[in-house]
């Protein structure tokens, strides 16, 4: 949710539209209801008008979240745009496939389940909510553990890398619980287990490990933390775990790196949250958190209502939301089946190696990005000495693509990188089209300053330079500067 800001001048009090006016001629307040109903035609025109303003989901690359899918697909959804999810008494068949979708990801995650066992996990608006539900069953163990051993309970910490989404530092900050990063450095952007594993004391609830990396698409290894932990387990007692959030990554590794060891068949990995809207395929809404079992999901957290026919457990942040992305993954799971999904996910990955080689052969770039992990491309400037990424970032813009620019974070702030996410719709076309344009980009930057001069250079050859020019120019040249560096301020990093 974005905290909503109204900036109100003089022509902004008002909503105009040209077509709608065939049906309506009287204006409408922006940020208020309007006192009367207009017709349903001019409401659509009014609104369509605006969206079309919109940037073109399919060409932003800052996003991992799925911008196509089949007509089939989304014909289920629009059926099921209707149902309450949480209605489960009313709608006992979407329940039973949020169930089948649960535990298909559970077995792919190699969780151990016996033939007739059930895994346990929930559907979840997205990976934010899933990464609350974990952290929240992680504290509340620890604190029953604690509080058993007639120990102080108040002050849990969870362990991650600097490198984490935002969504670990609200959990941090709503829930109470100190967040200790393992700091980053240049060439090495995702969390260090061996300093990760030296942090965490008799309070540590969880360490967090990232398959995928938001900022570089990097793989942290799983693996060795885990083993790492064991042995300091081992050393003093405690009984430290591992949440794996594969948000990005959940989908891409079982298909990719099917013998990458990340997942529940190391014995310190309790949850893993997953986003079914970036590489499960469907459009935005859906995450999931699976859990090792039942143990490592306090009961005192599970809810059970009745008041809506039946008694049906929850556990949820929220309370109602639609069905129709639960039944998308359904029907993605069982239309692409294991092949399908590999094929996807290893057309992806040709594509950003098309892409990477793409950006190497114009010798201005530095590839931050590795060849095994999510599929992306994230690179900075070999030299920054008149550009810099959020100049290329910025005019990219005009060509229809959104590449977002991004410092990267402690201690590695230093650090400025682009990233293009490459999903299942980006194509090897779009891939080769996106080098032709930043190399277009890199043209006008370079070409710039000699505009900018080219009026100083003929002067010069009149004799007629005053230090008055320059200071114009140099005025000039700062402001551009600054007005392009001030869009990091919004650039988001999904």
């Amino acid at each position: 949710m974005v905290l909503s800001k109204a900036v109100q001048s003089e022509s902004d009090i008002s909503l105009h539209s040209t077509f709608a006016s065939r049906y309506v001629r009287a204006v409408l307040p922006r940020f208020k209801m309007p006192d009367n109903s207009i017709p349903k035609e001019a409401a659509y025109q009014i609104i369509n008008d605006e969206l079309m303003l919109d940037g073109n989901p399919r060409l932003n690359l800052a996003s991992f979240v799925t911008t196509w899918m089949e007509p089939e697909c989304n014909n289920l959804m629009m059926a099921a745009i209707n149902k309450n999810y949480v209605d489960m008494d009313e709608y006992p068949v979407t329940t039973e496939l949020q169930n089948r979708c649960v535990n298909m990801i559970a077995h792919l995650f190699n969780a151990p389940l016996g033939d007739s066992e059930t895994a346990v996990g929930v559907g979840t608006v997205g990976s934010s909510e899933a990464i609350m539900l974990a952290g929240l069953a992680f504290k509340r163990k620890w604190q029953n553990k604690m509080r058993a051993q007639g120990k102080p309970w108040d002050k849990p910490n969870i362990v991650t890398g600097a490198n984490v989404q935002v969504c670990w530092e609200k959990f941090a900050r709503y829930f109470e619980v100190e967040l200790k990063e393992v700091k980053l450095r240049e060439g090495y952007y995702v969390m260090d287990p061996d300093k990760a594993v030296e942090m965490v004391d008799e309070n540590t609830i969880c360490v967090a490990a990232i398959l995928g990396s938001t900022l570089n698409g990097e793989f942290e290894d799983v693996k060795r933390l885990n083993d790492l932990l064991v042995e300091k387990n081992a050393e003093t007692g405690w009984d430290t775990p591992i949440h794996v959030d594969a948000a990005s990554g959940g989908f891409i590794a079982p298909f990719l790196y099917p013998e990458l060891e990340w997942d529940f068949r190391l014995p310190l990995v309790k949850s893993i949250n997953v986003s079914g809207h970036k590489y499960g395929l469907v459009y935005a809404g859906i995450g999931w958190a699976i859990w090792r079992s039942k143990e490592d999901l306090p009961d005192e957290l599970i809810f059970h209502i009745n008041y809506l026919g039946a008694d049906q457990p929850t556990f949820t942040l929220n309370f109602s939301k639609g069905s129709s992305q639960v039944i998308a993954q359904y029907y993605q799971l069982i239309r692409l089946g294991f092949e399908g999904y590999k094929c996807i996910m290893e057309n992806c990955q040709e594509n950003a190696m098309v892409l990477k080689e793409g950006l190497e052969k114009t010798g201005r770039f530095n590839i931050i990005s590795k060849d095994n992990g999510v599929p992306l491309v994230a690179f900075s400037l070999k030299d920054h000495s008149q550009h810099n990424e959020f100049e290329i970032s910025d005019m990219l813009r005009r060509f229809g693509w959104i590449v977002p620019a991004y410092t990267m974070p402690p201690d590695a702030q230093h650090v400025t990188v682009l990233r293009v996410v490459i999903r299942e719709d980006f194509s090897r076309t779009l891939a080769e089209r996106l080098v032709t344009d930043i190399s277009k980009v890199l043209q006008e930057l370079d070409t710039l300053p000699a505009k900018l001069n080219a009026k100083m250079a003929v002067s010069a050859e009149n004799g007629v330079v005053t230090e008055h020019d320059m200071e114009v120019q140099k005025k000039i040249t700062d402001a551009w500067r600054k007005f392009v560096a001030d869009k990091k301020k919004t650039n988001g990093v999904c």
